[in-house]
């Protein structure tokens, strides 16, 4: 919209009229939001005219980056021909239609079937929904239990927000719900100290069998994963963690699901993280690098096991206005279309993560108060640590992070704070100079940080 005011004229109308997402409304009005006007490839620009490198491809989903007219295009061409009609009542669209075939060739050999939502966490709440399903159809409807993991994200929406756990969400409404529970996350720095990674990979898989055994094989309906914890802070499973889980889950009959929201879509230099760690799930949720943003959308895919017994119970009482919504759907046929024919899931995979990796483990080894630095393709994260030799994290989980975060917005680049862990994760279409360019950034603000940890008599 081209509606000229000033920065203080839309911070007041902001503050009077706007709920933000996961924030303190009396605080946030208190500072003042920063208004975002523009972007272009992987940076954006403020209504002050600060141009910012956005380190965090929006909220991990800007994988093409900014700026694609193409896409603008094809939703304005879409918009014109079929801005919208539902796929209730026997229906479908061209849209709608060759969008499933092209995530059919890009997913993984077996992911034929496509169900859609409007977002992650519509993907997650449809997902729960459709494994209880499934085992009402197989004749088990007392396997309703999803198993999560403590600091896994899956959304914010009821089912999502059970789901994931993440405590201060399950603090607001009387969460989880029942049916769900955890077991602890595979966090090798935190729960696997003097354990070889291998060891812990295993032994971390292991809690989900004794989770199993506790509440009874017949009572479990899934497991449910994020291949890589996103907003629990970039937690990286060892290489063990996968195939072990995926023995577990055969062993015992249950589902496996992996939340492929962030991690699908080249953010790992694989298509899907499943494909990196080397385990094929029965269900995989996807979302934001589906259309990179640029649309809502969101998605379900369902092996053939799943997809014929769902099919075999007749109507699934499910969906919603938008599912499949035509612009949205051309949108991201042209987005996925373009990441694969452009290279850019290749170029990640070949070029630019191995890149960013080896420029994050070298740019942040030497600082005192920085552990645990890891990544994988383009997404990485590091711990802030009070000590590094005994491994000890400060005290108040949070506090620092956010301290540590906000230098990082001072100085023109976004990287977000998930507790004390600094996590990044760009458009795949950052080059190896602005790699360069957002690294020497980011080591400028970690010297600040740490001078103001000792002026703060904190180090």
């Amino acid at each position: 919209m081209k509606v000229e005011r000033s920065t203080a004229q839309w911070r007041e109308m902001d503050a009077a009229h706007h709920l933000h997402p996961f924030s303190d409304t009396t605080s946030l009005n208190e500072q003042g939001v920063r208004m975002i006007t523009h972007a272009e490839g992987i940076y954006l620009w403020d209504s002050e005219g600060n141009k910012i490198l956005d380190g965090m491809a929006g909220l991990w989903c800007v994988n093409i980056g900014y700026g694609r007219k193409d896409l603008a295009d094809v939703a304005k061409r879409q918009m014109e021909e079929l801005a919208y009609y539902n796929t209730f009542f026997k229906t479908s669209h061209p849209a709608v239609v060759e969008l499933s075939q092209l995530l059919a060739e890009v997913a993984p050999p077996g992911f034929g079937r496509v169900f859609y939502t409007n977002s992650g966490s519509e993907s997650i709440d449809t997902m729960i929904r459709m494994v209880r399903r499934y085992w009402d159809v197989k004749g088990q409807p007392q396997k309703k239990t999803l198993i999560g993991r403590w600091n896994g994200y899956h959304g914010s929406t009821i089912g999502g927000a059970s789901l994931g756990g993440m405590s201060y969400m399950h603090e607001q409404g009387d969460l989880p719900i029942p049916g769900i529970v955890h077991v602890e996350q595979p966090w090798h720095y935190k729960h696997g100290k003097g354990m070889t990674a291998e060891a812990f990979g295993t032994l971390a898989a292991s809690w989900i069998e004794d989770k199993i055994l506790e509440i009874g094989a017949d009572n479990i309906a899934a497991f449910v994963g994020e291949p890589i914890q996103g907003a629990g802070g970039v937690i990286i499973p060892p290489d063990s963690y996968w195939p072990e889980v995926q023995r577990i889950c055969r062993k015992y009959d249950i589902l496996l699901v992996a939340d492929e929201v962030i991690c699908g879509f080249g953010r790992t230099g694989e298509w899907f993280g499943q494909q990196h760690f080397g385990f094929t799930p029965d269900i995989f949720t996807i979302a934001k690098g589906l259309s990179s943003g640029y649309l809502p959308i969101g998605a379900v895919l369902v092996n053939d096991d799943v997809a014929a017994t769902l099919a075999a119970g007749g109507d699934f009482n499910h969906g919603f206005t938008y599912s499949g919504h035509p612009v949205a759907a051309a949108v991201a046929y042209a987005n996925v279309k373009a990441l694969r024919d452009e290279g850019i899931v290749a170029a990640v995979h070949d070029d630019t993560g191995p890149y960013m990796q080896k420029r994050w483990h070298e740019a942040f080894s030497g600082f005192a108060h920085v552990d645990d630095i890891r990544g994988v393709g383009l997404i990485q994260a590091f711990t802030l640590v009070k000590d590094k030799a005994s491994q000890t994290l400060f005290d108040n989980w949070g506090e620092i992070g956010l301290m540590c975060r906000d230098i990082f917005f001072q100085h023109g680049l976004i990287m977000r704070a998930c507790g004390d862990h600094i996590v990044s994760a760009p458009p795949l279409i950052i080059s190896k100079a602005q790699i360069d360019e957002m690294i020497s950034t980011a080591v400028q603000c970690m010297q600040i940080f740490e001078q103001k940890l000792k002026e703060r008599g904190l180090a």
